[in-house]
């Protein structure tokens, strides 16, 4: 399957983007530290009947900042989807946003209604959308992240993600034959500055509810299914179901599914979107 590669420049910033397939054009914003090369297991399951365009955020892998230690914020990175639909497309787009990449599509959402079709919001990284204790819990464990990283570092610092997402590493369920992505030094930079940047845009986020919730663009939140009720990122998405007045979504696997089911990912994300 062909896909074509290309380059953005963006305010403070240089994108790099893929566009793979062909039908209706589906752009995924992808979760954590997860670039293109890490989430292209679903996309190739996804380009058989899509375009699909993926991208590096801002700051990770292939997307290089002109500051690297200037602070990121949500309507950056929220402008440089705004600016990459616009770069491939005039018609109003399909969008996956999952955790860190939900939260961006929810921003789209409410910037430029005019881009987009459907978001399927899977387990928003949104404190604002929490009740104030669940709120502050929230903000606290993101905090305690990044005190874990700069303490111990990247390792222990993903296990400590895993255990406040309900993840066993150990013995998660998969789908077989997985391309495998070991810990390489890019890959731990960009876990680096994930934790220490997209942590603090989070954290200083703020969002107009109302215009969120009378919004037109059709708004699909998600879940996993096996991501235990508690996790907080899951409670994201239970409260923006019931802000737009509509049901949870649930997909295959827990938070990471887009990662560990990609084939059923992509084939429940095909019946969500047609309704």
């Amino acid at each position: 399957m062909n896909t074509r590669t290309g380059t953005l420049d963006v305010p403070g910033a240089t994108l790099y983007y893929e566009v793979t397939g062909t039908g209706p054009l589906l752009l995924i914003s992808q979760s954590g530290d997860a670039d293109t090369r890490r989430g292209g297991d679903l996309t190739e399951r996804l380009a058989e009947d899509h375009t699909v365009v993926t991208y590096d955020r801002r700051g990770l892998s292939r997307s290089t900042l002109h500051e690297p230690e200037r602070p990121v914020t949500i309507a950056a990175h929220s402008d440089d989807v705004h600016r990459l639909l616009a770069a491939v497309t005039d018609e109003p787009a399909l969008m996956l946003g999952c955790s860190f990449g939900a939260l961006i599509g929810i921003h789209l959402v409410i910037d430029h209604p005019e881009q987009l079709d459907t978001l399927v919001a899977h387990e928003p990284v949104a404190p604002w959308l929490l009740p104030d204790a669940e709120r502050v819990r929230l903000e606290g464990e993101l905090e305690h992240l990044r005190e874990v990283h700069r303490r111990d570092g990247t390792g222990a610092t993903m296990k400590e993600v895993a255990r406040m997402l309900g993840i066993d590493p150990i013995a998660q369920e998969t789908e077989p034959n997985l391309t495998r992505h070991p810990m390489t030094p890019e890959r731990d930079a960009d876990f680096t500055f994930f934790v220490e940047h997209d942590f603090g845009a989070v954290l200083s986020d703020t969002a107009d509810v109302a215009a969120l919730k009378d919004g037109t663009v059709r708004v699909i939140p998600a879940a996993g299914r096996t991501t235990p009720r508690t996790v907080l990122d899951r409670r994201c998405a239970e409260e923006l179901a019931s802000l737009r007045g509509t049901a949870l979504a649930e997909f295959p696997g827990g938070h990471n599914g887009n990662l560990t089911h990609p084939g059923a990912f992509a084939e429940r994300l095909r019946a969500v979107l047609k309704g």
